[in-house]
């Protein structure tokens, strides 16, 4: 009962990925981004250590499917888990157990990977991905929330979202962005408004981080 999608933005070389389900907090589960090395997405029966073991693999010089293989091969249990991934270059691999449960499906596009299970239609992972597609001059942050908007417009679950978040790498040891809704009625709607909120102000945290005396510049 989980959709997401990882994506890459090849002009800033920004990492990051965006998940949604109809149980709490997802994004402590399911999202793992690291910047210069990847994002991976880990569902369906989550195992948190999969996406870990992912980015590990690729800091370590394998391509998206070799890291996604490996984590697969050694998983405990693979045939209940779905994972996908994409690695610095933009290369993408995704798997799904015999034991996720349908609809289910894995769509690869420029730059992204959509992965969904117990969603209604097999166009939520597709519309996912064209939404992410749609205007690469975008943000990477809002593509992601736009494709995972895209996938509860195409049908997403059978029982109402509950959590989502959204997490985007670049440059640094810690998030670019690390927004997440954990029980919220409409929890898309929700992580809009806080990306949107965060977004004028991501910069400046940034800037604060690396050098403590940074003033930003007065408003106009």
């Amino acid at each position: 009962m989980t959709f997401s999608l990882a994506g890459r933005c090849p002009r800033t070389g920004m990492l990051g990925a965006v998940v949604t389900t109809s149980s709490i907090a997802v994004g402590s589960r399911c999202a793992h981004v690291r910047a210069g090395v990847g994002a991976a997405l880990t569902q369906h029966r989550t195992d948190p250590r999969l996406g870990p073991i992912m980015l590990e693999l690729m800091a370590r010089s394998r391509t998206a499917h070799q890291a996604l293989d490996a984590a697969a091969a050694g998983a405990t249990d693979p045939e209940w888990r779905q994972l996908a991934c994409i690695d610095a270059a933009g290369a993408t691999a995704s798997f799904s157990g015999a034991c996720v449960r349908p609809e289910r499906g894995e769509v690869h596009g420029r730059d992204c990977v959509a992965i969904a299970n117990i969603v209604r239609t097999e166009a939520v992972p597709r519309d996912m991905v064209h939404a992410f597609e749609a205007d690469p001059a975008l943000p990477l942050a809002e593509r992601l929330l736009r494709a995972i908007v895209a996938g509860e417009a195409a049908g997403g679950e059978f029982i109402p979202l509950a959590s989502a978040a959204l997490l985007v790498a670049h440059r640094h040891g810690f998030a670019y962005v690390d927004l997440r809704v954990d029980s919220h009625p409409t929890p898309l709607q929700e992580l809009a408004r806080l990306w949107h909120a965060y977004a004028p102000l991501a910069d400046d945290y940034v800037s604060r981080a690396v050098v403590p005396g940074y003033v930003p510049p007065p408003e106009p």
